[in-house]
């Protein structure tokens, strides 16, 4: 059983037990989804998935699906399809990142190469694609929308901000992108799919762009917070690649703006950072810098927005659900 069932927030007994149902549900179907006579595919497809993970899209979709009918058999093809794209892009990220771990194992190009890691995450998008073709031309339409943003997000990432451009917009705008997009499918798909009265899958599509952004930003305090034994993450992983986070990122202001203690932290930044004990201290740094608690301030005020935006659902055990979903995902600690 996924470690995701664990982590269904603490919220209303039925609903919750629903929940945890269909969630069981889906990772039967995800494993399904991607069962192949390759004997090189059918253990790289399945490597990120077998190695847990905390189910946050799915779930979302079925929270979602709990506003009309939650049993519906399009609502777990709905789930597995943001799961697989997902899944999908971790591969690419990985490979993007040079990340050497995910989930607590080694990461998919560590184990086959970057050339056998990109064509799996390749191979989820195909059998993603072909689940939406099932659900309609409207899944169809809103999947190939996502996927587009999830290749931008990463193309903006990797080129950086263009001359002008204020950096901490661009970051903003890659994280919904990267991340935010999928949440607000999930939402939208879920909401759709279960017949759910109208108007509620665009509630949850503004809800899933927001909740998506303070998501990410809490997983920039966790780069710097997580204890690897319980995140399957070396902290300061990003810092290592010179990918931009919110705290390098006011820490940069900072040091543009003549403060000494952000200049001595940029130089270390900006140093060699491969050894472990020279990124050790780095984090230790950031963790003592007000841009940590900046950051997690940032996130807090972003999930304040995704819950007013949730004001617009009717009362009730899934408003309260979703509401505490949300702090489950901007409060966790792995």
């Amino acid at each position: 059983m996924s470690s995701s069932l664990s982590a269904v927030p603490d919220i209303d007994e039925d609903l919750a037990q629903a929940v945890m149902e269909r969630l069981v549900t889906v990772e039967d179907r995800l494993r399904d989804s991607v069962a192949t006579n390759d004997h090189l595919a059918r253990w790289t497809a399945r490597h990120l998935m077998d190695a847990g993970g905390k189910r946050v899209r799915p779930m979302l979709v079925l929270l979602a699906a709990a506003l009309g009918d939650m049993h519906r058999d399009d609502v777990i093809d709905g789930a597995v399809l943001v799961e697989l794209t997902h899944l999908a892009s971790l591969y690419h990220d990985d490979v993007m990142d040079s990340a050497s771990t995910r989930r607590g194992t080694r990461a998919a190009h560590e184990v086959w190469g970057n050339n056998v890691a990109i064509l799996t995450g390749d191979f989820l998008f195909a059998r993603a694609s072909g689940l939406s073709s099932r659900l309609g031309t409207e899944a169809v339409r809103l999947h190939s929308l996502t996927f587009e943003r999830l290749c931008l997000g990463q193309l903006h990432e990797t080129v950086g901000p263009q001359e002008g451009e204020d950096p901490f917009d661009h970051y903003v705008f890659v994280l919904a992108d990267k991340t935010a997009s999928l949440l607000a499918l999930a939402g939208q798909l879920g909401a759709q799919l279960s017949g759910a009265p109208q108007g509620v899958d665009d509630v949850m599509r503004r809800y899933g762009e927001k909740v998506g952004v303070a998501f990410q930003l809490a997983d920039d305090v966790l780069d710097l917070e997580s204890d690897p034994d319980t995140s399957g993450k070396t902290p300061g992983t990003d810092l290592r690649e010179g990918v931009p986070t919110m705290p390098t990122l006011l820490v940069r202001r900072r040091a543009a703006e003549g403060d000494l203690g952000a200049e001595s932290l940029v130089h270390a930044l900006e140093s060699d950072l491969s050894d472990d004990e020279a990124l050790s201290r780095v984090v230790t740094m950031l963790r003592q810098d007000p841009a940590l608690e900046e950051t997690r301030a940032l996130a807090q005020r972003t999930a304040d927005d995704a819950v007013a935006i949730l004001e617009e659902l009717p009362e009730g055990p899934v408003r309260e659900a979703l509401i505490a979903f949300t702090r489950t995902l901007v409060e966790r600690r792995r």
